[in-house]
């Protein structure tokens, strides 16, 4: 048994990875804190479904074992293969009939969730919980396993279960809103053993949760951020589970997240318009008219860009934006903005659009590529979210010399600062209002008139040490405590 963070073999397990599968910030962090563990001399690899994008682009995959009918599908078999471009390990999941289908990784294409859920997400626990146990892979053994979110939860209570298993279990919380929740009866087609059907297990109201299994029986739990583990222990944020989060207070820990330098550095860009640094700001001249340009936004030098990069939801505060959008255009503020989500906010942006044309730029979807010509090209980058475990958008918009404009709470809280002046990062404001969002965005506008105040600023944020390195480190170190907890108490939650 390894004892030291460099010596682990350790096994991520979620539901999609960028490039191949991405809804929003999980599949950022999949892809990037594995190969900076990996350098930090773990033993890393990956577990994911087999969903086409997945099953299509993992290279070299051989089979490891061929499981069988299970979960409702007949077919099952496990391959090992290499993510494209890298030597990191992948497993994948091959079952055809519960993840080889179009549409979304969790809906259809008509936005409806799969009604095989349960399913499709149970066995990749379940899979996870038997490499853990030595009787998928014996020839590469986990000593944790490491599950993102409510997908990959149940691989805790798996493991927790009745598996003969050393190895420890780690959970990340990325967004405790979307929880995993099935109705109680389907419990038996899970194979967990009928105590953990009970409130004390993963019943939750009348449901089932795969995001309180991973709470209840993983050996640590994790939040993408400080302030998000200390805000879902309150009534406020806790989305119902708060008094689960306070009963293992001493085993949440919040690890900030980092972000993939090498997928989002200004310096070496083949997205954006023209490259720059610290020390060649020019170039970021060029990306703002070229985003004007692309956008059909006024070539006006006066106008500070704020762009918006988000899922359109009342969660990231869009609403907010909207209404205090009128006074801010005749401010001398223009609106760069992609986002897909609420089709009530996307009307709304697509007629905020047509009443200020010149001023408000509106692309609904999401474009990789039109994201970092947004996040160069802008001044201001604006995450007025009511809760963010997180956020990677505000770390791009810091690492780009874009400034940050957030709402103080959870992960932009403790990633962006306003005052004092010597720390000073970004813009903040409090009240969830659209006079508090538009009162931080005249304080902006106020710095810009300061040319050597505004470029000042910029570069303290671009001088930050935004990579994975030391996340990946922390956690590292945090799976050598987990290992320590499933050695002296190796059951979490029932009893």
């Amino acid at each position: 048994m390894s004892d030291r963070p460099s010596g682990l073999k350790v096994l991520h397990v979620a539901a999609e990875v960028y490039p191949l599968v991405k809804t929003g910030g999980l599949a950022d962090v999949v892809a990037a804190l594995p190969p900076a563990q990996a350098q930090a001399g773990a033993e890393v690899r990956l577990l994911l479904p087999g969903l086409p994008a997945i099953l299509d682009a993992v290279q070299g995959a051989r089979l490891v074992v061929d499981i069988g009918a299970c979960f409702g599908a007949l077919r099952v078999r496990l391959l090992l293969g290499r993510m494209p471009g890298s030597q990191l390990p992948v497993y994948v999941i091959d079952a055809p009939h519960l993840y080889r289908r179009g549409g979304g990784p969790y809906q259809a294409g008509d936005g409806l969730e799969w009604p095989d859920n349960l399913q499709r997400f149970a066995l990749l626990g379940w899979v996870a919980a038997h490499l853990a146990a030595d009787d998928a892979d014996p020839a590469w053994v986990p000593d944790v396993v490491h599950a993102h979110d409510w997908h990959a939860a149940l691989a805790c209570a798996y493991i927790a279960d009745h598996l003969p298993t050393q190895a420890a279990s780690v959970f990340t919380v990325h967004n405790l809103a979307f929880q995993g929740l099935f109705p109680h009866h389907d419990w038996a087609l899970m194979g967990l053993s009928s105590r953990f059907m009970s409130p004390s297990g993963i019943e939750f109201h009348g449901q089932l949760s795969f995001m309180k299994a991973g709470l209840k029986f993983a050996d640590k739990v994790t939040t993408v951020s400080p302030s998000y583990a200390a805000e879902i222990a309150t009534q406020e944020f806790g989305c119902g589970l708060d008094g689960v989060v306070r009963s293992r207070a001493g085993d949440v820990v919040g690890i900030l997240n980092g972000i993939d330098e090498a997928v989002w550095s200004p310096a070496a860009d083949a997205a954006i318009a023209a490259r720059y640094d610290r020390d060649r700001l020019a170039g970021k001249r060029a990306c703002r008219h070229a985003l004007q340009g692309q956008m059909g936004l006024a070539r006006d030098d006066e106008a500070m860009i704020v762009a918006v990069v988000s899922r359109l939801t009342a969660q990231k505060g869009l609403d907010l934006v909207l209404a205090a959008l009128p006074t801010l255009v005749r401010a001398g503020v223009q609106f760069a903005v992609q986002g897909t989500g609420e089709p009530a906010l996307e009307t709304a942006f697509r007629m905020a659009e047509q009443a200020h044309p010149g001023r408000v730029a509106v692309y609904i979807g999401y474009d990789e590529t039109r994201a970092h010509q947004l996040v160069a090209g802008a001044d201001v980058i604006a995450v007025p979210s009511r809760f963010e475990p997180c956020g990677l958008t505000q770390l791009y918009g810091l690492r780009y010399g874009t400034l940050p404009l957030v709402r103080r709470v959870g992960g932009l809280a403790d990633t962006v600062c306003e005052g004092p002046s010597e720390r000073q990062t970004g813009f903040v404001f409090d009240a969830a209002t659209p006079a508090a969002l538009e009162a931080a965005v005249m304080r902006a506008l106020a710095l810009r008139r300061d040319g050597e105040g505004w470029r000042a600023v910029m570069l303290r944020g671009m001088a930050q040490d935004l990579s994975w390195a030391g996340p990946a480190r922390a956690y590292l170190g945090l799976y050598v405590e987990a290992r320590w907890s499933r050695q002296t108490a190796p059951r979490h939650g029932l009893g």
